[in-house]
């Protein structure tokens, strides 16, 4: 599957990538908290990833890629108090807006969504275990993770933890044991949003133990590890720093990532992105500025892990990139024919870190190579080489009714004996059903199986919280 090589920021290295499953990849990436409007800075860091995935599966990786949603922080109950609504509608508000970026932008949909409130039970579980493992504890404001407990805090990051006490600073009420200690759990204030917590009280999950308990749940029940956690460079601490320190010493087989990813910072118009200093701009109101390709395009020129500077003049410059692509096509598709190998050399950079400006700059001097060729090696970049390119043109998810008529789930069913060409919907919804079953039984390697079965039927699956979805890829 070639010999893909991506800098991991737990061993500070360029390593060869290996998944710990046989042809299965598993992602999760820290999503948005949408609590207010989202920039470009999100827009780069989602955009990268949806190049790694993209790549994964062209390496015929089945990847299942996991970005979640923090729907419940203390800006968004302010905001919401500020206006007089709720913070699920402060959530819904910006998060629909953000879709709609992402979706102009041409990063797909993760395969799973989950809202961090949706998994309460999960994460009260996990805050359970750190108690009785005496990696927590309560006080009269919340529940605390102890950090000297876990010997490796501040591995990831690099970060001594001396020096880090000396600058920490303890708010007024906060009951915590050491400055460095972190919430789990922060017991309800009035008029607040609050689960219950027996035996402890209610209250709502810290921001840390969210992402330990999802990523959990979805990538990683036996506690055996995943393959890749990824972000932005400013979430390595303190966030993904907790994350390691609360999930680890619950593990079986540490640690909790194999690789860990992180995008560069990006700064705009040479300075850090604020709304005090005049030079923040909403991602939406960007895209109603500038051709949502062309930001991609962007993106691609500079490598994932350097820090980026957005200015008008370098979006001037992306949109002559665009128009080079676009000429490039239309030239390829009165001559199709051509000399393979751009595809290969495609290949190579990403190969190399997921080198994205020399996989554009190979694109950009194409020495006439065949349209197929072309036109993948775009596809890896999710770039249109053409005007009527658009998303809404790409085929529509089906939702799956599984019902009894279905015919019995048993894992004699083979991919020889499916009814694909007689009956390709009906034949998806047994595959579904099946592995549904699969899921049930915790069996997620017959799961992933059948995931990767789809996808060799050009079909992509997405778990919703309606029920499982399916569209054509046309990959078959």
């Amino acid at each position: 599957m070639g010999d893909l090589k991506l800098y991991n920021t737990r061993t500070r290295a360029v390593e060869r990538f290996e998944p710990m499953l046989p042809n299965v990849v598993r992602i999760y990436v820290c999503g948005l908290t949408p609590s207010a409007e989202a920039h470009l800075g999100h827009a780069r860091s989602f955009l990268f990833f949806d190049v790694l995935r993209r790549y994964l599966e062209h390496r015929g990786y089945a990847v299942t890629y996991v970005q979640n949603v923090t729907d419940i922080d203390d800006r968004s109950i302010a905001t919401a108090r500020d206006e007089g609504t709720t913070y699920r509608e402060i959530v819904q508000r910006h998060y629909a807006a953000f879709k709609d970026a992402m979706r102009r932008l041409g990063v797909r949909a993760p395969d799973v969504e989950p809202y961090a409130t949706a998994y309460i039970p999960q994460i009260q579980e996990m805050i359970r275990e750190l108690i009785e493992s005496e990696h927590a504890y309560a006080t009269q404001d919340g529940i605390y993770y102890a950090v000297k407990t876990f010997p490796r805090y501040g591995a990831l990051s690099g970060r001594n933890t001396e020096e880090l006490e000396a600058g920490a600073r303890v708010e007024v009420d906060e009951h915590k044991r050491d400055p460095l200690d972190f919430a789990l759990w922060k017991f309800a204030k009035p008029a607040e949003p609050s689960w219950e917590f027996e035996p402890y009280g209610a209250g709502r999950p810290g921001w840390h133990i969210e992402c330990s308990a999802m990523s959990r749940d979805l990538l990683d029940p036996q506690g055996l590890g995943f393959d890749i956690h990824g972000g932005g460079a400013d979430l390595i601490f303190p966030h993904h720093e907790n994350e390691i320190a609360q999930s680890e010493p619950l593990m079986a087989h540490p640690p909790m990532a194999n690789l860990w990813a992180h995008g560069g910072l990006l700064l705009f118009e040479s300075r850090k992105m604020s709304k005090s200093l005049g030079n923040f701009e909403p991602l939406t109101a960007l895209l109603e500025r500038h051709d949502p390709q062309a930001i991609r395009l962007l993106f691609l020129q500079t490598g994932y892990r350097k820090v980026m500077n957005f200015t008008e003049e370098s979006i001037g410059a992306a949109n002559s990139v665009l128009e080079r692509v676009k000429k490039a096509y239309r030239v390829l598709k009165a001559a199709p024919e051509g000399t393979a190998g751009l595809l290969a050399r495609v290949e190579a950079a990403l190969d190399d870190d997921m080198n994205t400006s020399v996989a554009l700059a190979e694109v950009l001097r194409y020495e006439s190579p065949p349209l197929h060729e072309f036109e993948r090696a775009l596809s890896l970049l999710g770039v249109a080489p053409n005007d009527s390119w658009s998303q809404e043109n790409e085929p529509k998810w089906t939702s799956v009714q599984l019902t009894d008529s279905l015919p019995p789930i048993t894992d004699s069913i083979s991919m020889v004996t499916r009814h694909w060409g007689s009956d390709f919907e009906g034949t998806v919804a047994e595959v579904i059903a099946e592995r549904n079953a699969a899921k049930a039984r915790k069996d997620w390697k017959k799961a992933d199986e059948l995931r990767q079965e789809l996808r060799e039927h050009g079909v992509e699956l997405i778990d919703t919280p309606e029920g499982p979805k399916w569209r054509k890829t046309g990959a078959r």
